[in-house]
């Protein structure tokens, strides 16, 4: 009897925002109990490309365009928009090349996701240019091959505009918090919040680095390979593992 073949994994991305005020700290999100992924759990912000993050018009309002081929500039589109409809974040630049620093309207938000009002339109309106540029690889997570639902997912680090503020959009997420990614892997030891794997492995590689900067600098100068988890059997339990070349030294999960 063969194996039935794997789902084909959905390309998706997740943005991890930065800030060293008061501390060194991430934006997460706390997903709602009814998504189907990850209900409940603390998370980056982030999720699939949506119809109209690949239309070639963004080419005239998105910095770092050329430098990227096609799949990447989707991505990345795709991860400042999930940051802007689940955290209320944008990062672009108005037309004068400053940051903006102006809030994002609760219904745009709710609208763009529900897929009513084209983000590309928000961003015509607002004047402003998403800065693409500004996004590092950080890690690349696909969902081991059981899964029913499979994600190729792509993480990406950036500083957070200074003076905008987060808040959850109270469907996808009822809350956004700035943690450091020390505090956050306190909080899911002690039961206080639920972490999941990927997440749990990349705060600790967040944990690793003393400012915005210097994580970014990390992750440009790593290797950036797919990691994809296997279960294996240790003692009669299902232990969720990844390769110790996958960059986050030995590490492991009981499921099940």
């Amino acid at each position: 009897m063969t194996s039935p073949q794997p789902v084909d994994p959905v390309p998706t991305a997740t943005m991890l925002l930065l800030r060293d005020e008061p501390e060194f700290q991430v934006l997460m999100v706390k997903r709602h109990h009814q998504i189907d992924f990850a209900s409940g759990a603390l998370v980056f912000p982030g999720g699939k490309p949506a119809t109209g993050d690949d239309a070639a018009q963004w080419a005239d309002h998105c910095a770092g365009w050329d430098t990227l081929e096609p799949t990447q500039r989707t991505l990345r589109i795709a991860a400042v928009r999930e940051a802007y409809e689940e955290a209320g974040i944008l990062l672009a630049d108005k037309s004068d090349g400053s940051a903006f620093e102006g809030s994002c309207d609760p219904a745009s938000r709710k609208a763009v996701e529900q897929g009513e009002l084209a983000f590309l339109d928000v961003v015509r309106e607002a004047d402003v240019q998403l800065r693409l540029d500004r996004l590092s690889d950080f890690a690349r997570w696909i969902t081991p091959t059981f899964m029913n639902k499979r994600f190729d997912t792509w993480f990406y680090v950036a500083r957070a505009p200074e003076r905008q503020i987060a808040a959850c959009d109270g469907y996808e997420t009822v809350d956004a918090e700035w943690l450091s990614p020390g505090g956050a892997l306190a909080m899911g030891e002690a039961g206080e919040r639920t972490i999941i794997f990927p997440t749990r492995l990349n705060l600790e590689l967040l944990a690793q680095a003393s400012s915005a900067q210097d994580c970014v600098e990390r992750a440009e100068a790593r290797l950036i390979a797919p990691v994809l988890p296997k279960i294996v059997q240790r003692d009669g339990k299902n232990i969720l593992t990844i390769p110790e070349s996958a960059g986050y030294g030995a590490a492991s999960e009981v499921v099940g």
